[in-house]
């Protein structure tokens, strides 16, 4: 069994104030510790300072080489299906063909109000975008709406990874993605997951999760960090974060990969950025 690939959301713009960081010069820290992907989220509307994900997907693609750039998660049927693809062409094309595109449809009502967008109609205009993005972003002509549209450049399609742990996304992955992206969930439910994606697609699909914690000696104990997800999304978190020193974590790592996940996305509850890289990185070398 392959090493389970990890990789980091990168941090916050209040994150970067405190800590007198910026996107450019975390992701070079990321990408010189050796983890394999960095990850931007989409949100516009959420009362806390935040960057377009395609701006800062680009300015990271422009200061590093290799590392794969993320979307967690994308959220096309807030745009226009046009733009959305359009944006994550040019994505594709800046970074030499290094993005992983999460795809959802979340986000809170207020924040599809403020683009004028149909929260109810979320669900099947994201389906619409799985399937007709893959035409777009091959320069195929395309019938949006009762309108033939092509773009340029066509683009090689970046992997779809389909956000959430519902049934619907499991469903959504089987039908038109290439992977499954739940977040905050703990082994057991990616197992279960696991399982039942296997039962609904024809062929293999990546398993990728995303998780939280703070490594090393952090202020905030596993239990304080399961109560603050709690009261922020409203589900219990037991199991979910992973915390203590780089052979503690490898054990929690292991243990999302005996589940059947292939790619984890660590975000940090706490902590210096860089430093919280360094440990990470650690773990995953003890995993070796």
């Amino acid at each position: 069994m392959s090493t389970i690939a990890v990789g980091v959301v990168l941090p916050s713009l209040t994150t970067q104030h405190q800590q007198g960081l910026d996107l450019r010069a975390a992701a070079r820290h990321a990408e010189a510790v050796g983890l394999v992907s960095i990850w931007h989220g989409d949100h516009l509307a959420i009362g806390s300072p935040v960057l377009d994900v395609t701006v800062g997907l680009a300015t990271v693609a422009a200061v590093t080489e290799k590392i794969s750039i993320g979307a967690s998660v994308f959220v096309p049927a807030l745009r226009p299906l046009a733009l959305a693809a359009k944006q994550i062409a040019s994505l594709q094309h800046v970074s030499g063909g290094r993005l992983i595109l999460g795809i959802g449809s979340g986000g809170g009502p207020a924040q599809w109000a403020a683009v004028g967008a149909s929260y109810a109609e979320r669900g099947p205009r994201t389906d619409q975008a799985l399937d007709l993005l893959p035409g777009l972003l091959s320069g195929e002509q395309v019938l949006i709406d009762g309108q033939q549209v092509a773009l340029e450049p066509a683009v090689p399609r970046p992997p779809f990874w389909i956000g959430n742990a519902s049934a619907v996304a499991l469903r959504r992955a089987a039908r038109a993605g290439d992977g499954w992206f739940p977040s905050l969930i703990p082994p057991t439910e990616v197992a279960a997951g696991a399982a039942r994606l296997a039962e609904l697609a024809d062929t293999p699909r990546v398993i990728a999760v995303g998780a939280t914690g703070a490594l090393g000696n952090p202020a905030s104990s596993q239990q304080e960090i399961e109560q603050s997800i709690r009261a922020k999304y409203g589900f219990s978190a037991a199991g979910v974060p992973i915390t203590g020193y780089p052979r503690e974590a490898a054990v929690r790592l292991a243990e999302f990969q005996q589940a059947g996940a292939h790619h984890l996305v660590m975000g940090f509850a706490e902590g210096d950025w860089r430093h919280q890289c360094d440990l990470l990185a650690e773990a995953v070398a003890l995993l070796d």
